[in-house]
């Protein structure tokens, strides 16, 4: 499910010329703690005849130059608007020459203070993580889909040697995700498939259309266009004369979980499908348990969870009742609308926007074309469907996908449509990236060291053994 990450986009910076010459030009460095992440941010202001201009880094996001053209300066407070992503900064420069300020996205406020000194590049220890030269055969490659018309890119990697493989290939978890599924300085994907390629597997893995090396948009993407994305693959894999065609499977982490059903409930020739952390329940459903457990880890009071599954459940009651969106936009911006006026502390709920501007992001979040697909797709009546065997595997500490509401679903569905060939399987102290953990909570995803959990993987790849030899 979706992650909280820091979105760059085009930033429009003013800079009013009452300042000190030199006194806000310059680079100015930083540190954005998120969810046990962090993020250095740099800011770079420049003085012009007309006024200030500037641009914005994420070095470790590999982002640089972004084009900053609109901020103010006066009284020693610096402000910065990003209305395309919905982010703000303010900061006061102190005696000591340094910027202490918040930054402020999707109403959350994240201390950023600012210096002239370089921030160094945190080094995190993730000791799973495989180092070149791989003892096996790993090959960048592209594949087309030839009905969205777009080139997809990823990594098939091989062992060194012997021929016909049997093959998987893995579907990402919800947002952007390159070919790793990199997250909180993790990366996944390649753990497992370093674990499954040394275990005699090729394996598939590739960036998310728009991300990476991957052309097509994603912002517009919804599941099934991203099942079109993993029947490509599948069809590639195919072609190669190295892999076994008949013995190709998927393997799909939280969303992926609900694409490869998808697939494999359209075509007799997937071999057999791993769902991580998938889902059994409907889209709304999901989501409401997902914000209850992940609110009372954060500590929010009864009341305060109360009100939010309220006001969300009657939004998505109208998701699912209304199908035509002019409609529902309307409806839903009544009940943000509403909600608003009834919200005592309103400036801090606004956090420096208009009330227009706060209920229009409230309503494009809404009409969002995957999150519309994501509430309304009821992943039951699909796996009824798949035919070919299955294994699903839940962390129990899974504050996002929530093991035995989903496992439970899942096993319901599959024995309802005739399928004997599935293993449900409940891991203690998971989380929901498969990492042994305290508390299950987002913010602890970052601060483990371990990637995936070494009994996971076991289960996993003992699992495959069993269904391609």
């Amino acid at each position: 499910m979706k992650h909280i990450t820091l979105i760059l986009s085009i930033i429009f910076m003013t800079l009013s010329t009452n300042a000190q010459d030199g006194e806000i030009t310059g680079q100015w460095n930083g540190v954005l703690e998120v969810q046990g992440m962090q993020l250095r941010i740099v800011f770079n202001i420049n003085q012009t005849d007309a006024g200030y201009t500037g641009t914005m880094d994420s070095p470790d996001q590999k982002v640089t130059g972004i084009p900053v053209d609109a901020v103010s300066y006066e009284n020693k407070q610096l402000k910065l608007s990003i209305a395309a992503a919905g982010i703000e900064y303010e900061g006061t420069l102190g005696e000591d020459k340094n910027i202490t300020g918040n930054f402020k996205q999707a109403g959350q406020s994240f201390p950023l203070n600012l210096s002239r000194e370089a921030v160094e590049e945190k080094v995190v220890n993730r000791p799973q993580e495989p180092k070149e030269p791989f003892p096996y055969r790993s090959e960048d490659i592209t594949f087309e889909n030839k009905g969205a018309e777009i080139s997809l890119a990823g990594t098939l990697t091989m062992p060194e040697k012997g021929e016909q493989f049997p093959a998987v290939i893995l579907i990402s978890g919800s947002g952007p995700q390159d070919r790793n599924e990199e997250v909180f300085n993790h990366k996944p994907f390649l753990v497992l498939a370093d674990h499954l390629t040394k275990a005699g597997m090729a394996v598939l893995r590739f960036d998310d259309r728009g991300v990476g090396e991957s052309k097509g948009t994603f912002k517009t993407a919804t599941s099934a266009d991203f099942a079109t994305d993993v029947q490509a693959a599948f069809d590639y894999l195919k072609t190669r004369k190295e892999i076994n065609a008949k013995k190709i499977g998927l393997m799909g982490h939280s969303e992926g979980g609900v694409i490869a059903p998808m697939v494999a409930s359209e075509s007799k020739d997937i071999a057999f499908v791993v769902l991580l952390a998938g889902t059994g329940i409907r889209g709304d459903q999901l989501l409401l348990i997902q914000q209850e457990l992940l609110g009372k880890a954060a500590g929010a009071s009864e009341e305060e969870l109360k009100q939010v599954k309220q006001i969300n459940q009657q939004i998505f009651e109208m998701v699912n009742s209304i199908e035509d969106n002019a409609t529902l936009e309307k409806k839903v911006r009544a009940i943000v609308s509403a909600e608003l006026e009834k919200e005592t502390d309103k400036e801090k709920m606004l956090q420096g926007k208009s009330e227009a501007d706060f209920v229009q992001s409230q309503i494009d979040q809404v009409m969002d074309p995957w999150l519309l697909y994501f509430l309304r797709h009821n992943p039951a009546p699909v796996l009824e469907k798949v035919q070919c065997p299955v294994l699903a595997i839940n962390g129990e500490k899974d504050l996002q996908v929530p093991a035995s509401i989903n496992l439970g679903a899942i096993a319901v569905a599959l024995k309802k449509g005739g399928n004997t060939q599935f293993t449900t399987k409940a891991l203690p102290n998971l989380n929901h990236l498969f990492q042994e953990c305290d508390k299950g909570t987002v913010e602890e995803y970052g601060q483990i060291e371990q990637t995936f959990s070494p009994e996971a993987l076991k289960i996993i790849s003992e699992w495959l053994g069993k269904q391609i030899h």
